[in-house]
C-alpha cells in the first residue's frame, strides 16, 4: 500500500499560517517563488504543507514575539 502524500493545507490554513487576509493569501500564492498546489479539487486547491513550511522558511522574515515590539 502506497503512502498519501503528507499532510494538506488548503487557503484557509495557509492565510492562518501566514497571518494574513484571504485576498493577501490570493496574492502571495500567485508569486512564482510560491508553491504549486498538490491538487486542485472543485471547489479550492491544496498543497503539501511540507512544500508551505519550506517556503516560508525561505521567503517569510521572522515575526518579533510580540512581547518584543513594546518599550520595556
Amino acid at each position: 500500500m502506497a503512502a498519501g502524500p503528507g499532510d494538506l493545507m488548503g487557503p484557509y490554513e495557509i492565510a492562518q499560517r501566514l497571518g494574513v487576509s484571504r485576498s493577501r493569501f490570493q496574492q502571495i500564492v500567485n508569486r512564482p517563488t510560491f508553491p504549486r498546489p498538490y491538487r486542485e479539487l472543485r471547489g479550492m486547491k491544496v498543497w503539501l504543507a511540507e512544500d508551505v513550511e519550506a517556503w516560508i522558511k525561505k521567503y517569510r522574515q521572522p515575526q518579533p514575539p510580540a512581547d518584543e515590539d513594546t518599550p520595556g
